[in-house]
Protein backbone atom coordinates (compact mmCIF):
# COMPACT_ATOMS: atom_id res chain seq x y z
CA UNK A 1 0.00 0.00 0.00
CA UNK A 2 2.61 2.52 0.88
CA UNK A 3 4.42 1.36 -2.43
CA UNK A 4 1.32 2.43 -4.45
CA UNK A 5 0.62 5.91 -2.25
CA UNK A 6 4.46 6.30 -3.51
CA UNK A 7 3.93 5.67 -7.23
CA UNK A 8 0.83 7.89 -7.36
CA UNK A 9 1.84 11.00 -5.66
CA UNK A 10 4.20 11.98 -8.33
CA UNK A 11 1.75 11.32 -10.93
CA UNK A 12 -0.24 13.45 -9.21
CA UNK A 13 1.65 15.97 -9.25
CA UNK A 14 2.74 16.37 -12.76
CA UNK A 15 -1.03 16.16 -13.42
CA UNK A 16 -1.10 19.57 -10.84
CA UNK A 17 2.11 20.63 -12.50
CA UNK A 18 0.26 20.35 -16.15
CA UNK A 19 -2.87 22.31 -15.50
CA UNK A 20 -1.00 24.85 -14.19
CA UNK A 21 1.35 25.24 -16.88
CA UNK A 22 -1.95 25.07 -19.07
CA UNK A 23 -3.18 27.71 -16.97
CA UNK A 24 -1.18 30.21 -16.77
CA UNK A 25 -0.27 29.73 -20.75
CA UNK A 26 -3.76 30.37 -21.44
CA UNK A 27 -3.82 33.72 -19.46
CA UNK A 28 -0.36 34.96 -20.92
CA UNK A 29 -1.83 34.16 -23.91
CA UNK A 30 -5.10 36.06 -23.41
CA UNK A 31 -3.43 38.61 -21.63
CA UNK A 32 -1.26 39.83 -25.15
CA UNK A 33 -4.26 39.05 -27.04
CA UNK A 34 -6.37 41.73 -25.66
CA UNK A 35 -3.72 44.25 -25.45
CA UNK A 36 -2.70 43.62 -29.12
CA UNK A 37 -6.64 44.02 -30.06
CA UNK A 38 -6.45 46.87 -27.61
CA UNK A 39 -4.15 48.66 -29.53
CA UNK A 40 -5.59 48.10 -33.09
CA UNK A 41 -9.06 49.42 -31.78
CA UNK A 42 -7.40 52.26 -30.89
CA UNK A 43 -5.69 52.96 -33.46
CA UNK A 44 -8.51 52.31 -36.03
CA UNK A 45 -11.04 54.37 -34.11
CA UNK A 46 -8.10 57.45 -34.40
CA UNK A 47 -7.84 57.30 -37.59
CA UNK A 48 -11.41 57.17 -37.94
CA UNK A 49 -11.83 60.38 -36.07
CA UNK A 50 -8.59 62.21 -38.20
CA UNK A 51 -10.62 60.96 -40.87
CA UNK A 52 -13.85 61.93 -40.04
CA UNK A 53 -13.15 65.53 -39.05
CA UNK A 54 -10.98 65.67 -42.37
CA UNK A 55 -7.88 66.89 -40.80
CA UNK A 56 -9.37 69.47 -38.89
CA UNK A 57 -11.92 70.65 -42.16
CA UNK A 58 -15.06 69.94 -39.86
CA UNK A 59 -13.96 72.11 -37.39
CA UNK A 60 -13.67 75.26 -39.97
CA UNK A 61 -17.13 74.15 -41.24
CA UNK A 62 -18.41 74.53 -37.77
CA UNK A 63 -16.57 77.77 -36.79
CA UNK A 64 -18.19 79.22 -39.91
CA UNK A 65 -21.80 77.95 -39.09
CA UNK A 66 -21.33 79.79 -35.77
CA UNK A 67 -19.94 82.68 -36.68
CA UNK A 68 -22.93 82.84 -39.41
CA UNK A 69 -25.76 81.48 -37.16
CA UNK A 70 -24.95 83.89 -34.26
CA UNK A 71 -24.69 86.85 -36.88
CA UNK A 72 -27.92 86.31 -38.70
CA UNK A 73 -29.32 85.78 -34.84
CA UNK A 74 -28.08 89.22 -33.50
CA UNK A 75 -28.67 91.27 -36.98
CA UNK A 76 -32.71 89.76 -36.77
CA UNK A 77 -33.29 90.33 -33.22
CA UNK A 78 -36.01 93.13 -32.10
CA UNK A 79 -33.48 94.03 -28.85
CA UNK A 80 -30.19 94.51 -30.66
CA UNK A 81 -32.06 96.68 -33.39
CA UNK A 82 -31.23 100.31 -31.80
CA UNK A 83 -27.61 99.29 -30.90
CA UNK A 84 -25.09 100.89 -32.93
CA UNK A 85 -22.95 99.02 -35.52
CA UNK A 86 -19.88 98.87 -33.24
CA UNK A 87 -21.24 97.60 -30.14
CA UNK A 88 -23.30 94.99 -32.28
CA UNK A 89 -19.85 94.22 -33.83
CA UNK A 90 -18.44 93.18 -30.19
CA UNK A 91 -21.50 91.72 -28.85
CA UNK A 92 -21.59 89.24 -31.82
CA UNK A 93 -17.64 88.66 -31.94
CA UNK A 94 -17.85 87.85 -27.88
CA UNK A 95 -21.23 85.20 -28.48
CA UNK A 96 -19.30 83.63 -31.01
CA UNK A 97 -15.86 83.44 -29.19
CA UNK A 98 -18.32 81.94 -25.87
CA UNK A 99 -20.19 79.42 -28.40
CA UNK A 100 -16.54 78.49 -29.91
CA UNK A 101 -14.71 77.86 -26.42
CA UNK A 102 -17.84 76.00 -25.36
CA UNK A 103 -17.70 73.39 -27.89
CA UNK A 104 -13.19 73.32 -27.79
CA UNK A 105 -13.25 74.64 -31.48
CA UNK A 106 -10.07 77.27 -30.07
CA UNK A 107 -7.98 74.17 -29.18
CA UNK A 108 -5.72 72.59 -32.21
CA UNK A 109 -7.48 69.95 -33.40
CA UNK A 110 -4.86 66.93 -32.64
CA UNK A 111 -6.06 68.31 -28.85
CA UNK A 112 -9.45 67.48 -29.11
CA UNK A 113 -8.95 64.54 -31.57
CA UNK A 114 -6.97 62.42 -28.32
CA UNK A 115 -9.99 63.55 -25.65
CA UNK A 116 -12.42 62.77 -28.53
CA UNK A 117 -10.55 58.93 -28.79
CA UNK A 118 -10.55 59.08 -24.91
CA UNK A 119 -14.17 59.33 -24.29
CA UNK A 120 -15.28 56.92 -27.23
CA UNK A 121 -13.30 54.40 -26.09
CA UNK A 122 -15.35 54.57 -22.62
CA UNK A 123 -18.50 54.85 -25.25
CA UNK A 124 -19.27 58.52 -24.08
CA UNK A 125 -20.10 59.74 -27.66
CA UNK A 126 -21.21 62.99 -26.94
CA UNK A 127 -23.71 64.68 -28.75
CA UNK A 128 -24.27 65.12 -32.12
CA UNK A 129 -23.52 68.27 -34.54
CA UNK A 130 -26.62 68.13 -36.54
CA UNK A 131 -28.43 64.84 -36.31
CA UNK A 132 -31.15 64.36 -33.49
CA UNK A 133 -33.02 60.91 -32.67
CA UNK A 134 -36.71 60.41 -33.01
CA UNK A 135 -37.10 62.08 -29.57
CA UNK A 136 -35.27 65.18 -30.42
CA UNK A 137 -32.07 64.45 -28.23
CA UNK A 138 -28.67 65.00 -29.86
CA UNK A 139 -27.51 62.12 -27.40
CA UNK A 140 -24.75 59.88 -29.69
CA UNK A 141 -25.80 56.46 -27.91
CA UNK A 142 -29.93 57.55 -27.93
CA UNK A 143 -29.52 57.95 -31.88
CA UNK A 144 -27.34 54.67 -32.27
CA UNK A 145 -29.98 53.07 -29.74
CA UNK A 146 -32.93 53.47 -31.61
CA UNK A 147 -31.52 52.08 -34.90
CA UNK A 148 -30.14 49.33 -33.77
CA UNK A 149 -33.34 47.25 -33.41
CA UNK A 150 -34.04 48.23 -36.95
CA UNK A 151 -30.88 47.19 -38.52
CA UNK A 152 -30.44 44.17 -36.23
CA UNK A 153 -34.74 43.06 -37.69
CA UNK A 154 -33.24 43.10 -41.50
CA UNK A 155 -29.91 42.08 -41.44
CA UNK A 156 -30.68 39.56 -39.14
CA UNK A 157 -33.33 38.03 -41.29
CA UNK A 158 -31.32 38.38 -44.41
CA UNK A 159 -27.93 36.98 -43.34
CA UNK A 160 -29.61 33.84 -41.35
CA UNK A 161 -31.51 32.83 -44.20
CA UNK A 162 -28.80 33.55 -46.34
CA UNK A 163 -25.90 31.70 -44.20
CA UNK A 164 -28.12 28.29 -43.45
CA UNK A 165 -29.63 28.21 -46.91
CA UNK A 166 -26.66 28.27 -48.59
CA UNK A 167 -24.59 26.45 -46.46
CA UNK A 168 -27.22 23.28 -46.58
CA UNK A 169 -27.35 23.63 -50.33
CA UNK A 170 -23.58 23.75 -50.96
CA UNK A 171 -23.56 20.47 -48.92
CA UNK A 172 -26.26 18.83 -51.22
CA UNK A 173 -24.76 19.81 -54.23
CA UNK A 174 -21.11 18.94 -52.95
CA UNK A 175 -22.88 15.65 -53.37
CA UNK A 176 -23.45 15.78 -56.74
CA UNK A 177 -20.48 17.54 -58.75
CA UNK A 178 -20.89 17.95 -61.85
CA UNK A 179 -24.84 18.05 -62.13
CA UNK A 180 -27.41 20.31 -63.73
CA UNK A 181 -28.13 22.31 -60.48
CA UNK A 182 -24.21 22.23 -59.60
CA UNK A 183 -23.31 23.93 -63.24
CA UNK A 184 -26.31 26.28 -62.69
CA UNK A 185 -25.10 27.65 -59.65
CA UNK A 186 -21.60 28.45 -61.00
CA UNK A 187 -23.18 29.88 -64.08
CA UNK A 188 -24.74 32.38 -61.62
CA UNK A 189 -22.23 32.64 -59.22
CA UNK A 190 -20.89 36.37 -60.98
CA UNK A 191 -24.48 37.75 -60.81
CA UNK A 192 -23.37 38.29 -57.04
CA UNK A 193 -20.99 40.96 -58.22
CA UNK A 194 -24.07 43.34 -58.54
CA UNK A 195 -24.36 45.00 -55.36
CA UNK A 196 -27.30 44.62 -53.24
CA UNK A 197 -28.94 47.97 -53.58
CA UNK A 198 -29.58 47.46 -57.27
CA UNK A 199 -31.37 44.62 -56.82
CA UNK A 200 -33.35 46.70 -54.81
CA UNK A 201 -34.16 49.35 -57.65
CA UNK A 202 -35.19 46.62 -59.81
CA UNK A 203 -37.13 44.73 -57.18
CA UNK A 204 -39.03 48.34 -56.23
CA UNK A 205 -39.42 48.56 -59.77
CA UNK A 206 -41.45 45.24 -60.37
CA UNK A 207 -43.09 44.73 -57.19
CA UNK A 208 -44.12 48.09 -55.66
CA UNK A 209 -44.01 50.61 -59.16
CA UNK A 210 -45.62 47.74 -61.35
CA UNK A 211 -47.29 45.25 -59.75
CA UNK A 212 -48.19 47.14 -56.42
CA UNK A 213 -48.17 44.19 -54.34
CA UNK A 214 -45.41 45.15 -52.15
CA UNK A 215 -45.08 48.77 -50.63
CA UNK A 216 -41.92 51.03 -51.62
CA UNK A 217 -40.14 51.43 -48.55
CA UNK A 218 -40.04 52.32 -44.76
CA UNK A 219 -40.82 50.33 -41.57
CA UNK A 220 -45.09 49.99 -41.71
CA UNK A 221 -47.55 51.55 -43.40
CA UNK A 222 -49.14 54.80 -42.93
CA UNK A 223 -51.36 55.31 -40.64
CA UNK A 224 -50.24 52.59 -38.61
CA UNK A 225 -52.27 49.43 -37.78
CA UNK A 226 -54.11 49.30 -34.37
CA UNK A 227 -53.90 45.85 -33.58
CA UNK A 228 -50.78 44.25 -33.22
CA UNK A 229 -51.37 41.08 -35.74
CA UNK A 230 -52.02 43.95 -37.86
CA UNK A 231 -48.25 46.13 -37.05
CA UNK A 232 -46.13 42.95 -37.38
CA UNK A 233 -47.77 41.89 -40.73
CA UNK A 234 -46.89 44.87 -42.22
CA UNK A 235 -43.49 45.26 -40.91
CA UNK A 236 -42.91 41.86 -42.78
CA UNK A 237 -44.17 43.26 -46.03
CA UNK A 238 -42.06 46.02 -45.73
CA UNK A 239 -39.03 43.46 -44.87
CA UNK A 240 -39.73 41.45 -47.74
CA UNK A 241 -37.96 43.57 -50.37
CA UNK A 242 -35.07 44.96 -48.70
CA UNK A 243 -34.35 41.35 -47.30
CA UNK A 244 -35.03 39.96 -50.79
CA UNK A 245 -32.06 42.23 -52.17
CA UNK A 246 -29.63 41.30 -49.98
CA UNK A 247 -30.18 37.85 -49.98
CA UNK A 248 -30.09 37.79 -53.78
CA UNK A 249 -27.11 39.71 -54.20
CA UNK A 250 -24.58 36.95 -52.07
CA UNK A 251 -26.57 33.95 -52.78
CA UNK A 252 -24.83 32.08 -55.88
CA UNK A 253 -21.36 32.83 -54.68
CA UNK A 254 -21.78 31.71 -51.38
CA UNK A 255 -23.72 28.63 -52.59
CA UNK A 256 -20.49 28.17 -54.69
CA UNK A 257 -17.98 29.08 -51.94
CA UNK A 258 -19.45 26.54 -49.83
CA UNK A 259 -19.87 23.97 -52.57
CA UNK A 260 -16.07 23.95 -52.89
CA UNK A 261 -15.17 24.28 -49.58
CA UNK A 262 -16.53 21.01 -48.91
CA UNK A 263 -15.59 19.03 -52.21
CA UNK A 264 -11.85 19.81 -50.62
CA UNK A 265 -12.45 17.74 -47.68
CA UNK A 266 -14.33 15.59 -49.43
CA UNK A 267 -11.69 14.51 -51.55
CA UNK A 268 -9.30 13.72 -48.72
CA UNK A 269 -8.12 10.11 -48.08
CA UNK A 270 -9.88 9.76 -44.84
CA UNK A 271 -13.01 10.04 -46.69
CA UNK A 272 -12.37 7.29 -49.33
CA UNK A 273 -10.86 5.24 -46.40
CA UNK A 274 -14.36 6.03 -44.52
CA UNK A 275 -16.49 5.04 -47.89
CA UNK A 276 -14.21 1.84 -48.36
CA UNK A 277 -15.35 0.45 -45.01
CA UNK A 278 -19.34 1.16 -45.78
CA UNK A 279 -20.17 4.31 -43.52
CA UNK A 280 -23.12 5.54 -44.39
CA UNK A 281 -22.98 9.20 -46.39
CA UNK A 282 -24.53 10.99 -43.56
CA UNK A 283 -22.08 9.45 -41.16
CA UNK A 284 -19.06 10.84 -43.38
CA UNK A 285 -20.60 14.27 -44.09
CA UNK A 286 -21.04 14.72 -40.45
CA UNK A 287 -17.54 13.42 -38.73
CA UNK A 288 -15.49 13.51 -42.08
CA UNK A 289 -16.59 16.94 -43.78
CA UNK A 290 -18.36 18.97 -41.43
CA UNK A 291 -16.66 18.57 -38.48
CA UNK A 292 -13.22 19.66 -39.44
CA UNK A 293 -14.64 22.25 -41.44
CA UNK A 294 -16.33 24.07 -37.73
CA UNK A 295 -13.77 26.38 -37.37
CA UNK A 296 -14.29 28.33 -41.03
CA UNK A 297 -18.10 28.00 -40.20
CA UNK A 298 -18.04 29.24 -37.00
CA UNK A 299 -15.64 32.34 -38.09
CA UNK A 300 -18.37 33.06 -41.58
CA UNK A 301 -21.12 32.45 -38.43
CA UNK A 302 -19.43 34.93 -36.22
CA UNK A 303 -18.53 37.76 -38.68
CA UNK A 304 -21.53 37.58 -39.87
CA UNK A 305 -23.34 38.31 -36.73
CA UNK A 306 -20.79 41.44 -36.96
CA UNK A 307 -21.90 42.87 -39.89
CA UNK A 308 -25.72 42.24 -38.72
CA UNK A 309 -24.82 45.01 -36.52
CA UNK A 310 -23.49 47.45 -39.04
CA UNK A 311 -26.57 47.98 -41.38
CA UNK A 312 -26.15 48.07 -45.17
CA UNK A 313 -25.74 51.88 -45.83
CA UNK A 314 -27.53 52.49 -49.70
CA UNK A 315 -29.42 50.06 -49.34
CA UNK A 316 -30.82 50.79 -46.32
CA UNK A 317 -31.11 54.02 -47.52
CA UNK A 318 -33.52 53.14 -51.03
CA UNK A 319 -35.80 51.42 -48.97
CA UNK A 320 -35.72 54.16 -46.51
CA UNK A 321 -35.49 52.01 -43.57
CA UNK A 322 -34.26 53.45 -40.32
CA UNK A 323 -31.43 51.53 -39.54
CA UNK A 324 -27.74 52.26 -38.51
CA UNK A 325 -26.89 52.10 -41.93
CA UNK A 326 -29.31 54.72 -43.13
CA UNK A 327 -28.20 57.16 -39.89
CA UNK A 328 -24.52 56.42 -41.31
CA UNK A 329 -25.32 57.84 -44.71
CA UNK A 330 -27.14 61.10 -43.00
CA UNK A 331 -23.74 61.52 -40.59
CA UNK A 332 -21.40 61.38 -44.12
CA UNK A 333 -23.52 63.84 -45.44
CA UNK A 334 -23.47 65.93 -42.74
CA UNK A 335 -20.03 65.31 -42.10
CA UNK A 336 -21.07 64.69 -38.20
CA UNK A 337 -18.44 63.18 -37.11
CA UNK A 338 -19.24 61.44 -33.37
CA UNK A 339 -22.08 59.48 -34.95
CA UNK A 340 -19.51 58.77 -37.14
CA UNK A 341 -17.28 57.64 -34.71
CA UNK A 342 -20.10 56.20 -32.53
CA UNK A 343 -21.13 53.71 -35.31
CA UNK A 344 -17.49 52.57 -36.41
CA UNK A 345 -16.44 52.28 -32.36
CA UNK A 346 -19.52 49.66 -32.07
CA UNK A 347 -18.06 47.63 -34.84
CA UNK A 348 -14.88 47.62 -33.89
CA UNK A 349 -15.43 46.21 -30.19
CA UNK A 350 -17.97 43.94 -31.37
CA UNK A 351 -15.25 43.00 -33.82
CA UNK A 352 -11.66 42.63 -31.16
CA UNK A 353 -14.31 40.47 -29.00
CA UNK A 354 -15.58 38.16 -31.51
CA UNK A 355 -11.73 37.66 -32.70
CA UNK A 356 -10.88 37.09 -29.18
CA UNK A 357 -13.35 34.55 -28.18
CA UNK A 358 -13.05 32.44 -31.70
CA UNK A 359 -9.48 31.65 -30.63
CA UNK A 360 -10.97 29.78 -28.05
CA UNK A 361 -14.32 28.51 -29.67
CA UNK A 362 -11.54 26.73 -31.84
CA UNK A 363 -10.09 24.64 -29.25
CA UNK A 364 -13.16 22.96 -28.17
CA UNK A 365 -14.02 22.53 -31.64
CA UNK A 366 -11.52 21.00 -33.21
CA UNK A 367 -8.70 18.85 -30.51
CA UNK A 368 -5.73 20.11 -32.88
CA UNK A 369 -5.79 23.81 -31.94
CA UNK A 370 -3.73 25.11 -28.95
CA UNK A 371 -4.08 28.06 -26.87
CA UNK A 372 -1.47 29.62 -25.98
CA UNK A 373 1.31 27.35 -28.26
CA UNK A 374 4.04 28.81 -30.19
CA UNK A 375 2.31 31.27 -32.87
CA UNK A 376 -0.51 31.55 -30.17
CA UNK A 377 -3.74 29.31 -30.48
CA UNK A 378 -2.98 26.86 -33.39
Amino acid sequence: MGQVAEATTPTVEKKKTRTDSTLTRVLKYSGVRLLSLFITVVIGIYLTIIIANMGGYVDKMMISEIQERITMQIAMSPAYEKMDPATKNTLTQEKIQDEISRLNLDQPAAIRSVRFLKNALTLDLGRALFMTSDSGSRNVQRIILERIPYTLLLMGTANLILFFSTLFLALALSRKYGSFWDKIVIALSPTSSVPPWFYGIFLILVFAAVLGILPFGGVIDAPVPKDLLGRILSVLRHLILPATSLIISSFFLSIYNWRTFFLIYSSEDYVDTAKAKGLPDRDIERRYILRPTLPTIITSFALMLIGMWTGAIITETIFQWPGLGRVTYKAIGLYDTPVIVGTTILYAYLLAITVFLLDFVYALVDPRVKIGGSGGAK
